[in-house]
């Protein structure tokens, strides 16, 4: 996540999602769940960004882009704990579906009413990686955390002058709410996936 102020944020951060933080070379940071690397907070303007796992690192379309090494978060990585990535969306007025899947490897198919769901099979049997949502409201791929609680989460939110964008709401990836710090990154928070995607893992 790149914002103007990421001390800050990250603290913002890591109240709600329960991150230890490291302070890293150059005013970065990092926040992390037990030994895993839940997100990295850079100065900028951009918000999120979100990186796939491919052959050959490259810039995407949107935020995102293409990162030849380890995948830390996803369907073929352990299950998301609370505060790690557990599921990435697209918010898009114009679907490029297309696009994504050639760029990826990947396979689409409609899960709901302007819902998308992405699946990948680059180690074995298919499996959703991402969604794809039809908005109006901008584009931008968004990350999903784990919470074990979310009504807990959404308090501190409030507590920490962050901003709920949208109150605990139950949705076909599950029992949500989409929030806000108080220096920019808006995310969404999922309870108790049961694994990469929450009700998508099935």
């Amino acid at each position: 996540m790149s914002v103007a102020e990421p001390e800050k944020s990250v603290d913002f951060f890591a109240g709600v999602l329960g991150w230890a933080v490291i302070a890293e070379p150059g005013g970065s940071f990092s926040g992390w769940g037990g030994d895993r690397l839940a997100a990295q907070v850079v100065a900028g303007e951009q918000g999120w960004s979100v990186f796939f796992g491919g052959d050959e690192s490259r810039e995407l379309k949107v935020n995102s882009s293409v990162d030849g090494g380890r995948v830390l978060h996803g369907p073929w990585a352990p299950p998301p704990r609370s505060g790690e990535p557990c599921w990435v969306e697209l918010s898009t007025a114009s679907p490029e579906d297309g696009y994504w899947c050639t760029e990826l490897g990947w396979e689409s198919r409609e899960a709901a009413e302007d819902l998308v769901v992405f699946t990948s099979s680059r180690h074995g049997d298919a499996r959703a990686v991402a969604g794809r949502l039809r908005t109006s409201d901008g584009d931008g791929w968004r990350p999903f955390f784990a919470v074990d609680d979310l009504d807990g989460a959404v308090a501190r939110v409030s507590e920490l002058d962050g901003r709920v964008l949208l109150e605990p709401t139950t949705v076909p990836t599950g029992r949500i709410a989409s929030i806000e710090g108080p220096h920019g990154g808006s995310c969404v928070l999922l309870e108790k996936p049961a694994g990469w995607g929450g009700a998508w893992a099935s």
